[in-house]
């Protein structure tokens, strides 16, 4: 593991890590944190697992940091919105280690942020997003879904998971999101939330397929 700090465009100085996997490398990805409002950060055992499989199985070069404003990370919360230029930062520093496609992966807040990163950059190659929120609770500040017509103009592989029993991404409400993706598809962890505790190996796997199949396309 690799500690690193990046530049936003608007200079804000982040903090990441940087895994490399053991073998030949196939391409990179970046992991998005949840609400930093509710103690998200990078430090979370769902967002270690995914980065473990994806570099440990997949090849990936992956970087995990947080958004500005958490832990080390300078700025301040940006309710989604500056938040994209630390997305951006983040792709750009994890393709300076390898060539090939990026994953993008984000989980709760970070997975709403990585959806509208993804209509504006098409190095995003393959999009998974985690538990986005669709029941927004009221002391939360997170961006407004893209429209119906911005999500069907989304060119990129998404793959959506939720937990069965996630109040703040009900399953109906994904199938219904899902519908207005075009090339997207649906993975449900059974008996289980938000937090994935204790499945979180389930919810990697998952993703790590994805980003097998999708390097495939």
């Amino acid at each position: 593991m690799e500690p690193v700090t990046f530049s936003t465009s608007d200079g804000v100085l982040l903090e990441g890590e940087i895994r490399a996997p053991d073998g030949d490398v196939v391409g990179t990805a970046v992991i998005c944190h949840a609400d930093p409002q509710r103690g998200g950060s990078k430090d979370h055992p769902l967002l270690w697992a995914i980065r473990n499989d994806l570099a440990s199985r997949r090849g990936l070069v992956v970087l995990t940091f947080n958004f500005r404003g958490v832990m080390g990370s300078g700025g301040t919360h940006g309710g989604g919105e500056t938040e994209a230029a630390d997305v951006a930062a983040a792709v750009d520093r994890v393709r300076r280690e390898a060539d090939g496609p990026t994953l993008l992966v984000g989980w709760s807040f970070g997975a709403t942020v990585s959806l509208r990163f993804a209509l504006t950059d098409d190095r995003v190659s393959a999009l998974a997003l985690i538990g986005i929120p669709l029941v927004v609770m009221s002391t939360t500040r997170v961006p407004e879904l893209p429209g119906r017509e911005e999500l069907a103009s989304l060119k990129t592989p998404v793959l959506l998971v939720a937990g069965e029993a996630d109040p703040i991404c009900p399953v109906p409400d994904l199938r219904g999101l899902e519908r207005h993706i075009p090339h997207s598809e649906m993975v449900v962890i059974p008996n289980t939330d938000h937090f994935f505790w204790r499945r979180e190996g389930e919810v990697a796997a998952a993703i790590g397929d994805f980003a097998d199949r999708s390097s495939r396309t």
